[in-house]
């Protein structure tokens, strides 16, 4: 098993692996034995799992995986879902399929790339999945930003804004809001080179069945390719995302 910078989190995930693998519940001094761990620290760690419902214990004081696992399952069943259906429908767009188009998530202050669409052209900017950036410099973050409260944006970064990582990078919260301000009126969202110089990023957001803007999906492509197609893009943008999320079962305006 890889191991992890933090012994009670490997310990964790070791008893979850044993209760997954075994045939048949086990006590906490079963679990302890057979891990070759001490019997306070099993207690503490199956007290905290039981705590979540991450795990739930039996009459006989024996150990089941719990109800809160369906959670998790759920959200990965629906964010698979969502990158299935963004591969699937985008070939319907030529014009997507000529430049890089991304698929994320909002995770806290950051996004999160679930899925890409590779352009021909290098872009010199990397969009694998698992790929984090500040959401405030992305089109994608800018997008589901704006369908939230600028409190609760300042919230996610403790009222300190984040370091541009290019000079043309938004650095404060009154410009941002400035900009979540237009996005309101358009749909589009404009990274201007702000998470890296010479790239264009036009985004917009996806709601799921409950309203919430669940993921963000940009394109990017070299300024010169923006000011020729930022118009034919922005508008199969947003068809797109609505397509998508009648799919997902959002039915608002």
């Amino acid at each position: 098993m890889t191991t992890t910078a933090v012994p009670a989190l490997d310990k964790t995930f070791q008893i979850l692996d044993l209760i997954t693998e075994s045939s048949q519940p086990l006590t906490a001094a079963q679990i302890a034995k057979q891990l070759a761990f001490a019997r306070s620290s099993t207690h503490n760690i199956l007290q905290s799992l039981l705590d979540k419902h991450v795990i739930h214990k039996d009459a006989e004081n024996r150990f089941h995986l719990g109800s809160y696992l369906l959670y998790w399952a759920g959200k990965y069943e629906q964010q698979q879902g969502v990158i299935h259906l963004f591969k699937e429908l985008i070939v319907q767009y030529p014009i997507l399929l000529q430049h890089t188009v991304t698929l994320s998530k909002l995770d806290l202050g950051e996004v999160v790339f679930l899925a890409c669409h590779e352009s021909p052209a290098p872009l010199g900017f990397t969009f694998r999945a698992g790929v984090r950036v500040p959401a405030v410099f992305s089109a994608t973050g800018k997008a589901m930003l704006s369908t939230l409260p600028m409190q609760t944006i300042k919230s996610l970064y403790e009222d300190q804004f984040p370091q541009p990582m290019t000079i043309h990078g938004v650095d404060n919260f009154a410009d941002l809001a400035t900009e979540l301000s237009a996005i309101h009126d358009s749909r589009i969202s404009l990274d201007d080179g702000q998470l890296r110089d010479g790239m264009y990023c036009l985004g917009t957001y996806i709601r799921n069945a409950s309203g919430n803007a669940s993921v963000g999906m940009a394109v990017s492509f070299l300024q010169r390719e923006y000011e020729a197609k930022r118009h034919e893009v922005s508008a199969a943008l947003i068809e797109l995302a609505q397509q998508m999320e009648q799919r997902l079962g959002f039915g608002g305006v």
